[in-house]
């Protein structure tokens, strides 16, 4: 009796009016107009199969399953147990061509669905000439995105904390987002996701709220239904949960994790999880920072802190993620002393080996907080005992928080490519290969996912760079502008492919020419953190960030005369950075306190440098904005109407950054620009 062939897994429906983003059906024109045969079963792979039976239906191809017609002439096989899974693990494949024949083999669903996407990405190039066997692994075994969304609406941080793409994708009211067309939608993101590398969501916010701590025990199932949307596209759902737990939910007097009490309800609790989501992939966790209850109220250490609840999701294979985003938000503004900068190497470096098997320390790519410019934050190089996951911003907090375009790919290119030991060690990307690459999520329920169009290419890379940490960040953009932007129907590719390209490439360096020069921060409205205010956090006990005075600016940050942070790297970059006559001009003023009349290695003085950036990241986003308009007729005119909307504001904000800072440090210097330009 011959097996039934299983169906393929319906491709999710986009609602009406929302952007595909990298998956417009015309990427899918290579693969669905040829016979492609599928052989492997799972879910995964059923998943597989619906994508290529929805490029067919709408192409004309043929998809088979399984062999059933032994002998016929397929253009694509795409077939699961074939290969060493030692080789290509969970989620490797490879890829050949020959006589006239794609095949991609994978050991397991996650690497043959990686395998498909793959396709999509090379396009017509797949199937043409012959490919010597090529194998695709991912550097890092978890690629993450962590949304900050809130269950019900704050009445201070609103639906989505530093969120600017609307609502949020999973919560509304109060309640999970539970209709077919909601949960459509939701895995509709999954699916974009996937095909970017990525396979994993925090689904709610770090600052865990009263209504966001039960989602972990009475409404646990309402995660469930979110893990039920995402898990076609191999995409494990992860929770934030409040330390404080087992005493606001579980009616404990205590959350003491040596307390044996609280180590048994971890343990029940998690059990129920598992119950309910049987792939979860764990806990998130911020604790004893700004404000969240955590380990050093029972007098204990954060490995303690971590360890109670790693031993709780241990038997079922889940982690638990500890951020180490921990200081002293209640600083005296006059204590030169205390320094934000160092406060989680302190705190955590001495914990090294103390963390449990399946914890992940989740440290920041900077010592401070998404600042526009920072060095790596010292953390990530130190603890080579401990499970390290390097966190990084696609919401664009403090760079522009998508109004602006600033493409984060070279930003976080250079942080996974820096080498803590020096030239001989190992990079950040490496040193992350245990505990992966985290993103705070920038999409929201706004038509375009990201809110400015151009901001998808920050969602894009978290996938690429977590998937290939070494990887081209201008050839990640390539492949994002190809599948986004020039189907075949495009009439004149070269001059689409140019343009965006040239509002891109720079932008990160754009706005940090308008905004925040030499590795100065916070120069930011507080509350909102949008728009100039050069003092806004100077005088806070949030942390002093620029110390400027008549005389000069900068943190003095050295181990002969200031905070002793530069000590916390290791010695090839402690004495780089100790010295002004040695630090990249681009740190100068994050690690030292120097006169306006400082000659920088590029020959300008320190004040010169301000005034002449401010002036040239405003010519910058003017000429940018005339290369948006010029293809207006080469793009969607909602996505053009959108970002042209948005280019306006980027304008105005740019006018008033340089106009606020060069403002300022005239008046604070009272040396005149040397090109004679007006100072406001």
């Amino acid at each position: 009796m011959t097996a039934p062939v299983p169906s393929p897994a319906p491709v999710p429906a986009l609602p009406s009016g929302v952007d595909p983003a990298w998956l417009p059906p015309a990427v899918f024109r290579p693969l669905g107009s040829r016979r492609t045969l599928i052989a492997g079963t799972g879910p995964l792979v059923d998943t597989v199969h619906g994508e290529v039976a929805g490029a067919c239906d709408r192409f004309g191809g043929r998809v088979v399953r399984d062999a059933q017609e032994p002998g016929a002439p397929y253009d694509l096989v795409l077939e699961l147990g074939e290969d060493d899974p030692n080789e290509l693990g969970a989620e490797g494949f490879a890829v050949e061509r020959a006589g006239g024949v794609t095949r991609v083999t994978a050991a397991g669903q996650r690497g043959l669905l990686y395998g498909l996407f793959h396709v999509v990405r090379l396009g017509e190039a797949v199937f043409q000439g012959e490919l010597a066997r090529e194998v695709h692994c991912p550097a890092l075994s978890l690629r993450m995105l962590d949304h900050w969304d809130n269950v019900a609406v704050h009445p201070v941080m609103g639906q989505v904390e530093r969120g600017y793409s609307g609502g949020s994708l999973f919560w509304q009211d109060g309640r999970a987002r539970g209709s077919r067309a909601e949960l459509e939608r939701v895995r509709c993101y999954g699916r974009l996701l996937a095909a970017s590398g990525i396979n994993a969501v925090a689904v709610n916010n770090v600052n865990v709220h009263e209504t966001e701590a039960h989602l972990l025990t009475a409404r646990i199932g309402e995660v469930a239904a979110i893990a039920d949307a995402l898990r076609p596209y191999g995409i494990r759902t992860h929770l934030s949960v409040s330390f404080a737990a087992p005493v606001v939910l579980g009616g404990l007097p205590t959350a003491d994790p040596l307390d044996e009490a609280v180590r048994d309800w971890w343990a029940e609790a998690t059990g129920r999880v598992y119950a309910a989501i049987p792939d979860f992939g764990g806990y998130l966790v911020k604790a004893d920072s700004e404000g969240q209850p955590g380990p050093f109220t029972y007098g204990r250490s954060h490995a303690n802190g971590a360890n109670v609840l790693a031993a709780a999701l241990a038997p079922y294979g889940g982690t638990v993620h500890w951020r180490a985003f921990v200081y002293d938000h209640r600083q005296d503004w006059r204590d030169r002393s205390t320094d934000r900068a160092r406060a989680a190497y302190d705190h955590f470096a001495p914990l090294d080996g103390e963390f449990g098997p399946n914890a992940v320390l989740q440290v920041k790519h900077g010592p401070i907080d998404f600042q526009t410019r920072e060095p790596v934050s010292p953390v990530i190089g130190a603890m080579p005992n401990t499970r390290i996951a390097v966190e990084i911003q696609a919401t664009q907090e403090y760079t522009g928080q998508q109004r602006h375009v600033c493409w984060l790919g070279p930003m976080w290119s250079e942080a996974l490519r820096f080498r803590p030991e020096g030239a001989d060690g190992p990079s950040v990307g490496d040193l992350a290969r245990g505990g992966g690459l985290v993103a705070v999520s920038n999409t929201g329920d706004d038509p375009f996912w990201t809110g400015h169009p151009l901001a998808q290419a920050n969602l894009y890379a978290v996938g690429r760079l977590a998937w290939r940490p070494d990887a081209d960040p201008r050839a990640v953009l390539a492949e994002w502008i190809e599948l986004t932007f020039v189907p075949e129907e495009t009439p004149d590719p070269a001059r689409l492919r140019s343009g965006l390209h040239a509002v891109l490439d720079g932008s990160w360096r754009t706005y940090e020419k308008y905004t925040a020069p030499l590795g100065v921060g916070f120069m930011v409205q507080p509350g909102h953190h949008y728009g100039p205010s050069v003092d806004g956090y100077e005088y806070s006990p949030w942390g002093t960030y620029h110390f400027a005075d008549r005389d000069g600016i900068g943190v003095d940050r050295s181990q002969a005369t200031g905070t002793g942070f530069t000590g916390q790297y290791a010695k090839p970059w402690a004495e780089v950075y100790e010295s002004p006559e040695t630090c990249p001009d681009e740190l100068l003023l994050f690690f030292h306190h120097v006169p306006y009349g400082h000659v920088l290695h590029s020959g300008e003085t320190v004040i010169q440098h301000i005034y002449d950036t401010h002036f040239d990241g405003v010519e910058e986003v003017e000429d940018a904005r005339r290369v948006w308009a010029g293809l207006a007729d080469l793009v969607d005119p909602a996505r053009h109407a959108r970002a042209t909307e948005r280019y306006e504001e980027q304008l105005r904000g740019a006018r008033e950054w340089r106009d606020h800072i060069n403002t300022y440090f005239f008046r604070k210097s009272g040396v005149p620009d040397a090109r004679r330009r007006r100072i406001h």
